[in-house]
């Protein structure tokens, strides 16, 4: 009997869909607290009335930007590169250093 996988073929391993026991744990800690970290994001935004804002200018940006991601997803990012320059190839050069012509040795 051949022992081995056929290309392609996948054997053991997790079930493509089936996540990770630990992250699993993880996201259901995270989805819990999620309703009291949004809390937490707009009283520092200055976004609840009565609360007080973060002073720095920066910690009201960073969480406002972390409601915004949590809400509508973070913005794609385009990846671009310079249409202008040449494709970049590369050469590689493999040398047996103590082999013998023969295939022996």
């Amino acid at each position: 009997m051949p022992r081995g996988s056929k290309p392609g073929e996948r054997r053991g391993g997790r079930k493509p869909g089936i996540p990770n026991k630990a992250t699993a744990e993880i996201k259901d800690i995270a989805r819990k607290l999620g309703p009291k970290a949004v809390e937490t994001l707009a009283k520092l935004a200055g976004l609840v009335p009565g609360a007080k804002a973060a002073e720095s200018e920066q910690a009201r940006i960073g969480a406002l930007n972390s409601i915004l991601d949590r809400g509508y997803g973070k913005p794609a990012q385009a990846i671009v590169g310079d249409t202008d320059a040449p494709p970049i190839q590369h050469a590689v050069e493999v040398t047996f250093v103590g082999a013998s012509q023969d295939g022996e040795g």
